[in-house]
């Protein structure tokens, strides 16, 4: 009788389980449709370059030598330095760009002639590439990591500015006024209604700063630095490697797409409307 339960219960147990499972691999399906797909169309360029004279040089593109020299980079250790360095830049950025960003949001956001007062010259200096700051960041700083991650913040600050304001802007004036009536303080209004009514815009505005600022990253290690990927990339050019040079690229398109997927989880996260 026990051992008839016992193997009742076993059995629902794994029946869940096991659908959550099916469940899982079928939301896999278009995905590996999709990565299939430029998988075939990378594999057909490559074969056009390696069958062409004129390209033949650049036949290490081809997905067999990239895939070949990302194996080599992960097993001798050489990426995981260039990875620390880049991470390092871009998360010293992103916490200069939200600890200047959520503020000035929210303070635009909330009085509306600070809006007035900043919105042209905020829109005219966000249409600035943040690259087009490189020279003034070389000379204002004396190290290369702190130029670059200047360049950094000039792209991420932006984003959250905006997207902060606009979530304190989009906040009930009814939930203000309720929160004067019972006596809150503007600390106590900033942290029980604004901060909470806007988190969802503030982890959106992370995430573009951060498909900004990773895009930015490897252009602005192209200066006087000698690690990061961007240097990496530079130096495979420079020595002809490029199958290291794809295997790079590759690395850089995974992390990106990694601190992408982080950025979406935290945004489902804190968004309090969802059910």
């Amino acid at each position: 009788m026990n051992t008839s339960n016992t193997q009742t219960i076993t059995a629902a147990s794994v029946m869940p389980n096991m659908s959550q499972l099916f469940g899982w691999l079928k939301s896999l399906q278009y995905p590996a449709v999709g990565i299939t797909g430029l998988l075939l169309l990378w594999w057909f360029g490559g074969f056009m370059i390696e069958n062409d004279p004129d390209l033949s040089a650049f036949a290490a593109f081809a997905p067999a030598p990239t895939f070949s020299a990302l194996v080599d980079l992960v097993a001798s250790g050489e990426v995981w330095q260039p990875i620390g360095s880049s991470l390092y830049r871009i998360l010293s950025g992103l916490v200069w760009g939200i600890g200047i960003g959520v503020p000035v949001g929210v303070t635009v956001g909330y009085f509306g002639l600070a809006l007035k007062v900043t919105n042209v010259p905020f829109q005219f200096l966000r249409m600035i590439s943040p690259l087009a700051w490189m020279p003034i960041a070389v000379l204002a700083f004396q190290s290369w990591d702190s130029a670059i991650i200047f360049l950094i913040v000039m792209a991420t600050v932006w984003p959250i500015i905006f997207s902060t304001a606009h979530g304190v802007r989009r906040i009930d004036p009814n939930w203000f006024k309720v929160a004067r009536n019972l006596g809150a303080s503007g600390f106590q209004m900033l942290r029980r209604i604004i901060l909470p009514a806007i988190m969802t815009d503030v982890m959106a505005g992370i995430r573009l700063a951060v498909g900004v600022a990773w895009v930015v990253l490897v252009p602005a290690e192209y200066l006087g630095v000698t690690s990061g990927l961007g240097y990496a990339i530079n130096d495979a050019r420079d020595t002809l490697s490029y199958d290291s040079l794809a295997a790079v690229v590759i690395v850089i398109g995974i992390i990106g797409y990694g601190l992408d997927t982080v950025c979406s989880v935290l945004i489902k996260r804190f968004n309090w409307h969802m059910e």
